[in-house]
């Protein structure tokens, strides 16, 4: 089995060389770069599994980068660390494309945690044959590929997101709470006041109204959670769904 990848951006060579020989520690081959241009340079290289990306750096914005690297590479683990824990820099980096953000000072084992759920998302193990895919009308979700369809055409997701889809998809028309969707995509404990699940949920939501524009696949249950509506099908609790722009 070949070595799970890490890719360290920060322009502190101290903690990059620190953080090196912890994550080395666990196996994993790790690569570092202390600015936006070698970090791309690595990239364009040998894509890794995540990135532990700064948000603060000399030659750009690890906000600017992150979006521009989900972009780009829609299965990338992007793992954002900052000096600033301000809640809103926090949302920020996750409506970028951030599967997770850790504000500075950290602790090794909280990092090393989230690492592990992160790659743990993005390998999820092979289910059986019979259960490899789901149909919606003209969506399509193939678990041991990974992939969506909508009308034939293949829907890029992240790790994150084709996660929270699996969820939701698993149990159509029903109700999923925020603490069901938190505990299937997030290393740390659900928080109530943590927004982390409804920023996520909506970038998923964006992603397949832009495939097919229209009435939303995903709506927001008032007081639970979020339901997955697939296209022609009733639910049996309509009267509970809030507006579908409603977080």
């Amino acid at each position: 089995m070949s070595q799970t990848q890490v890719l360290i951006v920060d322009d502190d060579a101290e903690l990059a060389s620190m953080l090196m020989l912890l994550l080395e520690a666990e196996g994993w081959a790790v690569q570092t770069a202390l600015n936006a241009a070698e970090a791309e340079r690595r990239l364009g290289m040998s894509l890794p599994a995540v990135v532990l990306l700064d948000v603060m750096l000399p030659d750009a914005s690890g906000m600017d980068l992150c979006r521009r690297w989900r972009a780009a590479y829609p299965g990338l683990g992007i793992l954002m660390l900052t000096a600033r824990g301000d809640p809103f820099d926090r949302v920020l980096g996750l409506e970028l494309g951030a599967d997770d953000y850790l504000a500075k000072p950290f602790e090794k084992r909280e990092l090393v945690a989230r690492l592990r759920a992160l790659i743990r998302r993005q390998n999820p193990p092979v289910v059986a044959a019979a259960a490899n895919e789901l149909h919606f009308g003209s969506m399509s979700v193939h678990l041991e590929r990974r992939e969506v369809r909508i009308g034939g055409v293949e829907i890029p997701l992240t790790g994150i997101e084709f996660k929270l889809l699996l969820v939701l998809a698993r149990a159509p028309g029903q109700a999923v709470s925020r603490q069901q969707l938190s505990d299937a995509v997030q290393a740390s404990a659900y928080r109530p006041q943590d927004r982390t699940v409804d920023v996520q949920v909506g970038r998923l939501r964006r992603r397949l109204a832009e495939a097919l524009p229209g009435r939303d696949w995903i709506e927001t249950v008032r007081g639970e959670g979020y339901a997955f509506v697939p296209r022609g099908t009733a639910t049996g609790s309509a009267a509970a769904i809030d507006d579908p722009e409603t977080p």
